[in-house]
């Protein structure tokens, strides 16, 4: 039977998670399988893989042929540097304690370049942060002086408004007020002018009496010398 070691797709859309397992090489690859070995979840930072080391290699000594993503994990957990010692040590040039030792080294050193490198990762992703805090820190600033600009220029607006009002105001109250000035200053000159117009009725009417009184004394002058006539 060909085994193959592959992965299994589990989790939900978007957010995969898969399974390590040993399966039929013609069995779909979400079918049925032989034994699981292990979980390897891609969404994590860095990605987390969970696999037993001794039985992937039993495996691997028994011939299945990892999938080309699986082979990078194995090599990543130094599982494929195991068989290569143990290949070593079947050939009688390294005994099982040497091969041991050069394992325990290696892993060793692995898990402390990985833990340098999350830690670089750790560190980038809290400068990043730091980052859009300070970007996010000066938009909000910018965004407040600009809403002191624009309150203070409404604020001087409405002063302006209010102050071109009140000016409005007095300009008014000012004509009013002189509007009244000059009507009282008209009112005596009014009052000598109908003075003067009653006077120049009375003299006309004084006149029309002297003109309508004449022609009386005029008659009467001349029966008085009708009168003297007749008596001589």
């Amino acid at each position: 039977m060909p085994a193959r070691i592959r992965l299994q797709r589990q989790g939900r859309k978007k957010k995969p998670f898969y399974y390590i397992v040993v399966a039929d090489s013609r069995v779909p690859r979400d079918g049925k399988f032989i034994e699981r070995l292990g979980s390897y979840n891609p969404e994590t930072v860095p990605a987390s893989i969970d696999i037993d080391r001794d039985k992937a290699l039993n495996w691997l000594q028994k011939g299945a042929q990892p999938s080309h993503t699986v082979r990078a994990i194995l090599s990543h957990k130094g599982i494929l540097y195991k068989k290569h010692l143990q290949r070593g040590v079947a050939k009688g040039i390294l005994s099982q304690d040497e091969a041991d030792q050069k394992f325990n080294d290696w892993l060793e050193k692995h898990e402390e370049k990985v833990s340098h490198k999350r830690q670089e990762q750790e560190e980038a992703k809290k400068s990043e942060f730091r980052k859009k805090e300070e970007a996010d820190a000066a938009k909000r600033k910018q965004q407040e002086q600009q809403a002191a600009r624009e309150a203070s220029a409404e604020e001087a607006d409405t002063q302006e408004e209010q102050q071109e009002a009140e000016t409005a105001t007095e300009e008014k109250e000012g004509n009013k007020e002189q509007q009244e000035t000059a009507a009282s200053s008209e009112e005596p000159s009014s009052s000598d002018e109908q003075t003067q117009s009653q006077q120049a009725d009375q003299e006309q009417g004084e006149q029309q009496e002297a003109a309508e009184s004449a022609p009386q004394a005029d008659e009467a002058q001349e029966e008085g010398k009708k009168e003297d006539q007749k008596g001589e």
